[in-house]
């Protein structure tokens, strides 16, 4: 209906060019919306306002002008003028019916479009540190950027999901040292767990599969190891210059081919972790990106390179420095340390250099809001690397925190006191976990209610909606029972009777899924569709509670039978794209 629509303003606004009243190069989007209240009709526009200056007229008189060039078409009963300058569309009740055999005509497709024309997108989202399983922070940054990115997929982008592996730096080497450290524990060695390591008792279980393996192979003497090491924090120390000791311990006892097996082996089971968990939460990948390939194949040099080719590199202090001031970051920052190891953001600087290679039209970064800041120095580094810094989008999202009760679980993952993502699916389900992540904007604070999540209430959402698909299954149930058949020509014939107030709210709620889809994807918004999902649950409820839809007049019967089934196929189409499961009983 909303296309039907827009052809007509267009043929409206040709005419008015044609007559000297518009301008003959105006190309205007022209954007119509359902109306907040039915009494002012069934869809508005805005166009009278936003042409009207070209015009040099007020929008009222254009509104006008526009009304009387609309081609005649039996759809639209009436237009009217609101307000400032609103043209308003009343829809024939007929016309408004043809929605109900639209979503059955084209069933698990309806909403899809091909608004995006497959322009390459990449989402990069997750990419959380190696370092230990994923806790339930983590969980909102998959849940979202999935969301996303099918939403995307959904309106017709070509979509390329990818997770960026942190498999090098300071992090992996301390994630080894600690694993290496607990090893050597199961080898009989005393030894004082630096205060800085990974404590989780993952670390515990790594380290326990390679002593069962490969016995006392990376074995040394406690002596040797803490020997001339500065002292810890709780000795008075530095954590960070002990923490370093002991790596750099670690590497000169053991030798580079051993030191690399025990980090391998840390990398490959929670790497392998975190690729289970997030398949069992309904997130995969297309590319699992290795940090490490970047310095392996020369990728952070050659984006160096082409930094200071352009002009961008000085050094100073013994260090290499990238003029990001001059690109709109606060300050400059080094890439290369005063040691001759690069930093992290040289790392970054070849990864998006490596996305620009790959061709895509738009790239989406989602990340956690810690990293607000970082975000100009990158869109300075795709500038200084030649590229249009607006072909990135990051997007911030908050870290849920979670509760039991009124007590707030903490998350530290250094502690290893930390709630994993794989214990809250356990504990809520995948389907109320996704759901809960997504209700809200992702950069709004997020307090995850685990007592409402597990509960079969109507103050539960997510059971709100999923109830409301049952609701449907259970009637057509029920339908069988009677030894009725659904008679879906019958039904189509007699959706004139669909009178009451309650069938005409659903109708209407049912035609608007196809625009809520769009701006969920467009606006990278997928809460969006989550409260679109639960209005359209409510108008169900709400019809469900207050009309028989198994009446013995088989012509009113077949027309409701195709009204709330039009419902539950555009429920399963939404939570479907959420990743979230329709069930048939509940």
């Amino acid at each position: 209906m909303k296309q039907k629509l827009v052809t007509l303003l267009q043929q409206s606004v040709e005419a008015l060019k044609s007559e000297g009243i518009l301008e003959q190069e105006l190309s205007p989007k022209i954007n119509i919306d359902h109306t907040k209240d039915t009494r002012h009709g069934d869809f508005s526009t805005n166009l009278a306002m936003i042409l009207a200056k070209s015009a040099k007229t007020n929008p009222r008189q254009l509104a006008e002008k526009i009304i009387s060039s609309l081609p005649e078409d039996s759809t639209v009963s009436k237009v009217e003028i609101a307000g400032p300058g609103f043209i308003n569309f009343f829809i024939n009740a007929d016309a408004q019916f043809q929605i109900i055999g639209q979503i059955h005509n084209a069933g698990n497709k309806f909403g899809l479009s091909d608004i995006g024309a497959g322009k390459k997108v990449q989402v990069e989202f997750v990419s959380a540190n190696p370092t230990g399983p994923l806790h339930v922070g983590h969980g909102r940054g998959a849940a979202y950027g999935s969301a996303v990115a099918d939403l995307l997929q959904a309106i017709g982008y070509n979509v390329s999901k990818e997770y960026y592996v942190n498999d090098a730096g300071r992090q992996m080497d301390i994630l080894a040292t600690s694993i290496w450290l607990r090893y050597l524990e199961e080898c009989g060695e005393l030894i004082t767990f630096p205060s800085n390591g990974y404590r989780g008792e993952y670390i515990r279980e790594i380290a326990f599969s390679i002593h069962k393996k490969a016995g006392n192979e990376y074995r040394h003497p406690s002596e040797l190891v803490i020997e001339h090491i500065p002292d810890d924090e709780p000795q008075g120390g530095d954590k960070e210059i002990h923490i370093d000791a002991l790596i750099d311990r670690a590497k000169t006892l053991l030798g580079s081919s051993l030191y690399h097996d025990i980090f391998q082996a840390g990398l490959s089971v929670i790497l392998g972790d975190i690729k289970q968990d997030l398949e069992e939460f309904g997130v995969t990948f297309q590319e699992w990106f290795s940090e490490r390939t970047l310095m392996e194949d020369g990728s952070v040099k050659e984006a160096l390179k082409r930094l200071d080719k352009e002009g961008y590199l000085y050094q100073k202090e013994g260090a290499t420095w990238f003029s990001s001031s001059k690109l709109g970051d606060e300050k400059d920052r080094v890439v290369v340390r005063d040691n001759g190891q690069s930093t992290y953001f040289a790392s970054d600087i070849a990864y998006h250099m490596n996305k620009l290679d790959r061709g895509f039209d738009q790239i989406i970064n989602i990340w956690g809001a810690d990293h607000h800041g970082y975000i100009p120095r990158v869109k300075a580094a795709m500038q200084a690397l030649g590229a249009d810094d607006s072909k990135l989008n990051v997007l911030l999202v908050q870290f849920a925190v979670l509760y039991r009760g009124k007590e707030k679980v903490p998350m530290s993952t250094r502690s290893g006191e930390f709630v994993t993502l794989r214990q809250l699916r356990s504990e809520v389900g995948k389907d109320a976990a996704r759901f809960f992540y997504v209700m809200r904007k992702s950069e709004q604070h997020m307090d995850f209610d685990l007592k409402l999540a597990t509960s079969k209430t109507n103050e539960n959402p997510v059971f709100y909606v999923q109830y409301a698909h049952a609701r449907v299954c259970s009637v057509l149930r029920q339908l069988d029972e009677k030894g009725w058949k659904r008679d879906l020509l019958l039904g189509m014939e007699n959706l004139n009777l669909l009178t009451e107030d309650h069938e005409t709210a659903l109708i209407t709620t049912l035609s608007k899924y196809p625009g809520a889809l769009e701006r969920a994807a467009l606006q990278y918004e997928p809460h969006q569709l989550i409260h679109y999902l639960r209005e359209l649950a409510n108008n169900f409820h709400t019809y469900y509670n207050a009309h028989q839809f198994l009446t013995d007049d088989a012509t009113l019967r077949n027309a409701r039978l195709n009204l709330i089934c039009a419902a539950k196929q555009i429920l399963a189409n939404g939570l479907t794209l959420l990743n979230i499961n329709t069930p048939e009983s509940m």
